[in-house]
């Protein structure tokens, strides 16, 4: 990835599905995902972040996109998440 190049990122679904064994007793599971894309396409190897204040204790977690920007972050506990991508040359 080039220094200076911007992104954008667009999450492509943010659905709450039944209960699994990943999200906390009493809580339901819920995934995002979506593609990080640049300005000549997709991006690889980006990290993505979900992260909330909303559990009683900060809760985060990371994922990397694959070769065509791809990610999904799954079994997440019922909250609202900020996200955002990190990665080597992309600019907030």
């Amino acid at each position: 990835m080039k220094s200076g190049r911007m992104f954008s990122l667009s999450v492509v679904a943010f659905a709450l599905g039944a209960s699994v064994g990943g999200a906390p007793a009493g809580l339901r599971a819920a995934e995002i995902s979506g593609v990080v894309t640049g300005l000549k396409g997709p991006e690889a190897g980006v990290w993505v972040i979900a992260e909330t204040t909303d559990l009683p204790t900060k809760f985060a977690k990371v994922v990397v996109t694959d070769d065509h920007g791809r990610y999904l972050i799954p079994e997440l506990p019922q909250a609202n998440y900020s996200v955002w991508v990190r990665g080597y040359g992309l600019v907030d």
